[in-house]
């Protein structure tokens, strides 16, 4: 019988406090691209809540060595911990880029996905807090799946943007630039349905 004690229910806890820090990257990604301005301070505020998020790892992997009993198996609170890290570090990197490649303006194609990246993540706050209750949350499955399907309207707008940039940019080095920012916009959705993959296959073990 799966039964979650008080002391186990740490590590969803854990969970949902890591997704709550990787939704706010994801909205101060989307205001430095619909915002373009004091670049810099941003980009320095999204390194700050990086760092914050890899301490939560570390006290998710440190409460994992010292915990006999886990409410799931190791090796996937593991893999979820680590999938959150790189949504956060994929988004950092995708600022960074920004300062990196001289960046002047932002296509709203761009935005478009940013927008994406926030309504993933805050689905993946939402499959983080039902997976306490995952046998009779009633609402995990669909958010999984929302997840899954904001993925794949992203993978749309990233092929359509990759084939416009190459068929409407004359400049080369913008093509460059933004071919390369929109791999990491669309990684970093990739990344949000790796965690939801994840959960997923929780789920299934434990139905």
């Amino acid at each position: 019988m799966f039964r979650i004690t008080a002391k186990e229910e740490i590590f969803f806890d854990m969970f949902v406090e890591t997704a709550k820090n990787i939704c706010r990257s994801a909205e101060m990604l989307e205001e430095l691209m619909t915002n373009y301005v004091n670049v810099n301070e941003k980009i320095e505020a999204l390194e700050e809540i990086e760092h914050e998020c890899d301490q939560h790892v570390h006290d998710i992997l440190k409460q994992l060595n010292k915990s006999f009993i886990t409410p799931i198996d190791r090796e996937d609170i593991y893999l979820i911990a680590k999938e959150l890290d790189n949504i956060v570090d994929t988004i950092e990197s995708t600022a960074h880029r920004f300062r990196m490649l001289n960046v002047a303006t932002i296509p709203e194609d761009a935005k478009r996905i940013s927008h994406l990246i926030v309504a993933c993540t805050k689905e993946l706050m939402g499959v983080m807090a039902d997976m306490k209750n995952m046998k009779k949350s009633s609402t995990l499955s669909k958010k999984i799946i929302e997840v899954n399907r904001l993925e794949d309207e992203g993978d749309i707008i990233y092929r359509d943007s990759i084939a416009n940039l190459f068929v409407k940019e004359k400049d080369a080095i913008e093509v460059i630039k933004w071919k390369e920012i929109y791999e990491y916009l669309e990684n970093t959705l990739d990344a949000c349905e790796d965690v939801a993959n994840i959960v997923e296959g929780v789920v299934m073990k434990h139905a």
